[in-house]
């Protein structure tokens, strides 16, 4: 059995699970208080930074280990759960890269984290050049789709 005690809370303006509209919210994750604030130190000699959290509202009878529509829209073909990004996935857990604004002490701002108020973080890492894709990113077309107001 594995355990995870977050490390961390985000807070934001965002109240509400929705799809889309996660363009230009800022969010502010503090660290709890066993994390070390030097657990930070050089963070913000970084500009973007991978974010690992629990999506914590997730109504329990939503999760699917299969496969599904994605956002339930029929016109869609049906892929399974670790062929899309939605939050109703097993170990209900989101990953997102997100440019760093600030950081205060044992706080950082930053832009793109799409999680609601009060969702704990699990984890932050650094992003590297020398860990992106080499090769040239493909998806299928129906990601544009689904995408297209995202970050709005």
């Amino acid at each position: 059995m594995i355990t995870l005690n977050p490390i961390g809370i985000a807070y934001n303006e965002r109240r509400e699970l929705e799809d889309d509209n996660w363009g230009g919210l800022v969010t502010k994750i503090i660290l709890e208080p066993l994390v070390s604030e030097d657990s930070l130190n050089e963070i913000e000699s970084f500009s973007h930074l991978d974010i690992i959290f629990y999506f914590h509202k997730v109504n329990q009878k939503k999760i699917s280990n299969a496969a599904r529509h994605p956002r339930n829209d029929e016109s869609l073909p049906k892929v399974g759960i670790f062929a899309q990004r939605g939050k109703n996935r097993p170990n209900q857990l989101g990953l997102t890269t997100v440019r760093i604004i600030k950081r205060e002490g044992r706080e950082i701002s930053v832009a793109g984290l799409d999680c609601i108020n009060e969702t704990p973080i699990l984890d932050i890492k650094p992003v590297m050049k020398e860990f992106l894709p080499k090769e040239p990113i493909v998806q299928p077309n129906w990601t544009k789709d689904v995408m297209k107001n995202y970050w709005n």
